[in-house]
């Protein structure tokens, strides 16, 4: 995945500086609120604290806060480059627990490269935290800081640069075992690298069955060896072995496993050659592996690779583990992250491998993949993750009596992990890969517009397909060299004014609308002055995949302009769709955007293609047709629709949950919906279906402007060809969003 300085500077500064913010979980409305919150409401569960310091999980955001600590003596691949130089990776961390596990994350970068003196401050915050995740800190002080934290604090302490990658290495490595009929009691296994990672991947799998002397772990200056040296101290000797070897290539003759930890080449091919047969490889350098897959492929086409990039297949990534295990030591109140918890989440990762796949991370990859040699490792997004993982990790930890809190059920336990996430989240990111998968050219009606064609970049250079730019030439150049391309020949960029497609565009067009009064030299006219229209023929003529427009122009005076080209899809309604997406429910409004009074069929149809939109984005739909009327109370006069609509749905049984008519809030409120026992609702509707346009409109801006949450769409469905009108507030990031959508056909 490429990006510019200036394209990853703007991310991290637009909207507000940074990737975190703090906001509260309680209501701050009223003064009676801020005197709960704070004085003197706030003084009783002090003292019940004191009284009982476990309340504190009870009463505080304790239970569910870990604090990412580093120094910054190890940044990624790039080193030491001091404790502030560190936070943009720490408030990725924190946001990367919240986004995969629901853990609340604070970053804390400590200016010291005093072991003792990290020591002293982060076992002085134990009060603060539930958990402390380790990061970014080198070798050996990792060690000495680990161990003595762990020792001194009673809360889950784990440096996720060493056991993050083992124990995603670790599963991976059962399953490669598995495949080729080897046990872990049985393998040689040839290290290369000695630093945190590397040493804590030999640890895990030695605690795991690999017998101690089967594991030669070379470093910079060879094999470490009983009796070398040079280069050693009590975390490598602890690991070294009686050999005749000195060397990585003399190791790995006859060697089963090669785990590198390394540099870019270290592994020759030479090398690979003369390892066992069905030779299993994790080459898990970073930026670039020790070995390029294709290379041991090359001289061993039998072998088993991971790496750890996202480009090949088997990929070691950390998010597998960390926030899972977090997540199952916090649930059980755990005081340590202990040996146990590792291998179980290890072997659940495993395990989880084994299983079928699931259609949406099938789907998100562009093909279907099944256990075997390149599929031995969970898709990063496999959303079985959360609930696997993190009841493996809490069973060890109340099966070694290091849990504080028991659970008693955990089928309702895990039934509680998968709610704690909106599956729209994890969807989306799956969607982003189909389309990275399977690239598509999305046409960008308005790339003169530094913030479409900021998308446009930020689209093509992540993979997702081709933009073709629709502008003046020079116009378009000059921004792309403004906004940081190296390259703006590359990018296909159309101009009416000289577009080889003009001729075929007018006779298209001509032929559609010479019988609704226009003369060929007014349709000519459009296509050379309107890039709407220019645009939605070259979508028309398959120049492009999907088309996304909006942002210079008002959504109907753009909507007139597309229908001039494209039509509904035959059979089908066009409209609008707003998702309103919460931190663990997305609501799908519509129609937002295209029928100002539609009929009881139309309502519906809308009911039904939205309810398919929610189940491709994960959600099993519960529809409610929205009024002014709960159950005919009050009467009006504006309610036969949609009693009709649901007779319509009652005649064709759709296969989800439907009612109507009722109002928001018994639709949407559990409380007030406990009124209606006789509602076909089991839970708040996810749908709503508004009876105008008036309403939905303004109800999807009301809820956008002032609930705080995110909002994708309007989302244009049911055209010939994927269009999407963009709002004209959008900023690259939504247009971004409904480009892959497009691409996907998601929103089709």
């Amino acid at each position: 995945m490429s990006f510019t300085e200036r394209e990853a500077l703007f991310y991290h500064k637009t909207i507000r500086p940074g990737k975190i913010e703090i906001i509260a979980s309680k209501p701050m409305a009223t003064q009676r609120d801020l005197s709960l919150a704070y004085s003197p409401g706030v003084a009783v569960p002090v003292e019940a604290i004191a009284a009982n310091p476990a309340d504190a999980y009870e009463y505080t955001a304790k239970g569910n806060l870990v604090a990412v600590i580093s120094n910054g003596t190890a940044i990624l691949g790039l080193g030491n480059l001091g404790a502030l130089a560190s936070k943009p990776v720490m408030e990725g961390k924190a946001v990367l627990f919240k986004r995969f596990a629901d853990v609340d994350s604070i970053d804390i970068e400590l200016a010291s490269e005093d072991p003792d003196a990290i020591i002293e401050a982060v076992a002085m915050m134990e009060p603060s935290f539930g958990g402390i995740n380790l990061e970014d800190i080198k070798a050996p002080e990792c060690f000495v800081i680990e161990q003595a934290l762990r020792e001194r604090m009673k809360i889950p302490v784990m440096h996720d640069d060493q056991h993050g990658t083992a124990i995603i290495a670790a599963a991976g490595l059962v399953n490669a075992c598995y495949l080729t009929g080897r046990e872990f009691k049985d393998v040689k296994v040839v290290v290369n690298g000695a630093g945190a990672s590397a040493l804590a991947c030999t640890a895990l799998i030695k605690s795991m069955g690999v017998r101690h002397d089967n594991v030669t772990v070379c470093d910079r200056s060879g094999v470490i060896y009983r009796g070398r040296e040079g280069g050693m101290d009590q975390w490598k000797s602890a690991h070294a072995i009686d050999t005749t070897a000195r060397s990585l290539e003399e190791a790995l003759v006859g060697a089963d496993i090669f785990l590198g930890l390394s540099a870019a080449g270290a592994l020759k091919p030479e090398y690979v050659a003369r390892m066992a047969p069905k030779p299993i490889i994790f080459a898990m350098a970073n930026p670039d592996p020790e070995i390029r897959p294709e290379d041991a492929k090359a001289v061993r086409p039998d072998a088993i690779i991971a790496t750890g990039r996202s480009d090949y297949p088997n990929q070691v990534n950390n998010v597998l583990g960390f926030p899972f295990i977090f997540r199952g030591a916090l649930d059980v109140r755990a005081t340590t992250i202990n040996e146990e918890m590792k291998i179980a989440a290890a072997k659940a990762i495993a395990e989880l491998a084994r299983e079928q796949v699931p259609e949406e991370v099938a789907a998100a990859y562009g093909q279907k993949y099944q256990f075997g040699p390149d599929y031995i490792i969970p898709a990063p997004f496999d959303p079985r993750l959360m609930e696997v993982v993190s009841s493996a990790v809490a069973k060890a930890a109340m099966e070694t009596g290091v849990a504080q809190k028991q659970i008693e059920d955990f089928d309702a336990y895990r039934h509680s992990l998968k709610a704690r996430l909106n599956p729209t989240t994890s969807v989306l990111t799956q969607v982003y890969e189909q389309v990275k998968a399977n690239p598509k050219r999305v046409i960008f009606a308005e790339a003169e517009d530094e913030i479409v064609l900021r998308a446009a970049i930020q689209y093509r250079d992540f993979g997702y397909g081709e933009p073709v730019l629709v502008g003046r030439t020079d116009q378009v150049k000059a921004k792309l060299i403004e906004l940081g391309v190296e390259n703006p020949d590359s990018y296909q960029i159309e101009n009416s004014a000289v577009s080889e497609y003009v001729p075929a565009m007018v006779e298209t067009l001509y032929a559609k609308l010479q019988r609704r009064g226009f003369l060929e030299r007014d349709v000519r006219r459009m296509v050379n002055q309107d890039r709407n229209v220019f645009a939605s023929l070259l979508l028309k003529l398959g120049v492009g995949d999907a088309m996304v427009t909006g942002r210079t122009r008002t959504f109907a005076q753009t909507m007139r302009e597309v229908r001039q080209v494209l039509e509904p899809q035959e059979g089908r309604l066009p409209f609008g769709i707003h998702l309103m997406i919460g931190k663990n429910y997305t609501v799908f409004l519509s129609d937002t955007t295209v029928n100002e009074r539609p009929s009881a069929a139309d309502l519906a149809v809308i009911a039904k293609e939205t309810a398919a939109v929610a189940r491709r984005l994960g959600h099993e739909p519960r529809v409610a047709f929205l009024s002014y009327s709960t159950f005919g109370n009050p009467p009006g006069r504006y309610l036969e629709n949609i009693r009709e609509a649901v007779a319509i749905l009652d005649a064709e049984n759709p296969g989800f949950e439907y009612e109507g008519d009722v109002a928001p809030d018994a639709a949407l409120n559990p409380t007030v919906m406990k009124n209606y026992p006789f509602s076909r609702l089991t839970a708040p509707a996810n749908v709503l279906v508004m009876p105008g346009l008036q309403s939905a409109n303004i109800s999807a801006k009301l809820l956008r402007e002032l609930a705080g949450n995110a909002t994708i769409g309007p989302m244009l469905i049911g055209m010939e060809k994927p269009v999407q009108v963009i709002p004209m507030t959008a900023i690259a990031p939504d247009i971004l969003t409904l480009a892959v959508l497009a691409a996907a056909g998601v929103a089709g």
